[in-house]
C-alpha cells in the first residue's frame, strides 16, 4: 500500500481551525523578499477549484482568488510534523514492514498481514481510515497494488479520501491507458522527447522497443521505463528502522542552470559525504539530489545502483547524470543544491553478502 495524506498542510491547518474548512486554504513558502514573494506549497480542493496549484508563484495564487474570502498562511514545519508524527505510527500498527517516504507519504507491506488477499486489504484500510479519522480527524488516500509502482500510481486515482485497488491480474490493464507522465521519472522534457517517438500512453511505452528505449535514454533510464510500463517494480519496503542517510545541502553563489557551475557545489558536497561514509565504514546503494528552486519549489531525483558502493568516482558520476536528467526536466534555475546516499549498510556486512553470491 501506498499511504498519502490528503492536502496534508492545509489540512493540518483546518484541523487546527476548522472554521477554514469552508474556505480556500492556501500554504506558501514565503521568501520574505515581498509580502506577496514566494511559492504555493499546498492548497486544499477548496483553493484548487479557482486553478491554484503546488509551486505556482503566491502573487499568481492571491490574482485567482481575488474576491474570495481565502485564507493565506507561511508553512508551520513544527506543527505538521507532530501531526504526522501521530499519524505514522497508526500506520506502522497496520504493517508487516513500513517505510515513510516524507512527511505525507509512507509504504506499507501488508502482505502476510492480508494473507495475500485484496479483499483482505479492502476491509484493512476501512479500518485504517476509521482509526485516524478517530484519533487524529484527518482524510488520507491508499493505492493498493502487488508492488510499490502500481501503488504509487493507484494511490493518484481517486482523491481526496480515496481508494484504489489494483490487483496483480489487472496491472496491465489498469496502467496501459495512463497517460504516459504518470510514471515516475518522466518530467516535462521526458515527456515531449516520448511524445516524438509516438508514446503517449504507459501501453504505448510497454510495447516500444526496449533497446531503442536504451539508445534515447540509456540503459538505467531506459530499462526502468520498459520495466515501469509493464508494471515490473521489485524494490521491497524497507524498514524504517535500517541505516539512514547522508547528506548535504548548500546554497550556490548564483542562481543557476548550468550543469558544470552547480557540479563545483555537489563536488565539494560529495567529498564531504564521502569522508563521512569512510570514517563511519559505510557503504551506499542509492543516491540522490534534492534541489531548491528560484520559485522556492523543492524537487528531488534519485537513482538506485546494482552493487552497493563508498567510492567518491560512483558518487559523483551518479550526482551528475541526476543533475543532467533533472535539468533537461526543468526551465527554472536552482538556488539551492543537495546530495543524499541512503540504503547504507557497514562496509563488513557488504562483503560477507559478496562472498555469499559467488560462493568465496
Amino acid at each position: 500500500m501506498l499511504v498519502d495524506l490528503d492536502y496534508f498542510f492545509a489540512q493540518c491547518e483546518e484541523l487546527r481551525n476548522p472554521a477554514l474548512k469552508e474556505k480556500p486554504v492556501v500554504i506558501g513558502v514565503y521568501s520574505g523578499r515581498t509580502e506577496d514573494s514566494g511559492a504555493v506549497s499546498t492548497a486544499n480542493y477548496a483553493a484548487r477549484k479557482y486553478g491554484v496549484k503546488s509551486g505556482m508563484p503566491l502573487f499568481l495564487a492571491k490574482r485567482k482568488l481575488e474576491g474570495v474570502d481565502a485564507v493565506f498562511l507561511p508553512v508551520d514545519h513544527e506543527y505538521y510534523e507532530q501531526i504526522s508524527d501521530k499519524l505514522m505510527r497508526v500506520f506502522r500498527g497496520y504493517a508487516d514492514v513500513f517505510e515513510q517516504v516524507g512527511i505525507d507519504e509512507a509504504y506499507l507491506d501488508v502482505t502476510c498481514r492480508v494473507h495475500g488477499s485484496f479483499d483482505e486489504a479492502k476491509a484493512l484500510v476501512a479500518q485504517m481510515k476509521v482509526d485516524v479519522r478517530n484519533q487524529v480527524g484527518v482524510t488520507f488516500s491508499v493505492g493498493v497494488g502487488p508492488n510499490r509502482l502500481v501503488a504509487k500510481v493507484a494511490c493518484d486515482v481517486q482523491k481526496p479520501d480515496g481508494l484504489t485497488i489494483v490487483r496483480a491480474e489487472d496491472v496491465n490493464a489498469f496502467l496501459q491507458p495512463l497517460p504516459v507522465d504518470r510514471l515516475i521519472g518522466v518530467g516535462r522534457k521526458t515527456l515531449q522527447r516520448m511524445t516524438e517517438l509516438g508514446v503517449k500512453t504507459i501501453g504505448d511505452l510497454a510495447k516500444f522497443d526496449v533497446q531503442r528505449l536504451v539508445e534515447v535514454f540509456g540503459s538505467t533510464l531506459g530499462v526502468y521505463f520498459h520495466n515501469a510500463a509493464n508494471g515490473v517494480d521489485d524494490e521491497p519496503v524497507r524498514e524504517a528502522g535500517e541505516p539512514e542517510s547522508v547528506s548535504r545541502i548548500g546554497t550556490l553563489k548564483q542562481d543557476s542552470r548550468d550543469l558544470t557551475f552547480i557540479l563545483e557545489k555537489t563536488d565539494s558536497l560529495t567529498a564531504e559525504i564521502h569522508g563521512e561514509l569512510v570514517k563511519k565504514g559505510l557503504s551506499f546503494r542509492q543516491v540522490g539530489i534534492i534541489a531548491v528552486l528560484t520559485d522556492l519549489t523543492v524537487r528531488s531525483r534519485s537513482q538506485t545502483l546494482e552493487q552497493p558502493t563508498r567510492t567518491l568516482e560512483a558518487l559523483r558520476k551518479t550526482v551528475r547524470e541526476l543533475l543532467e536528467r533533472f535539468l533537461e526536466d526543468s526551465d527554472i534555475e536552482v538556488r539551492r543544491i543537495g546530495v543524499k546516499v541512503s540504503q547504507l549498510a557497514k562496509e563488513e556486512s557488504v562483503q560477507k553478502r559478496l562472498e555469499s553470491f559467488f560462493g568465496n
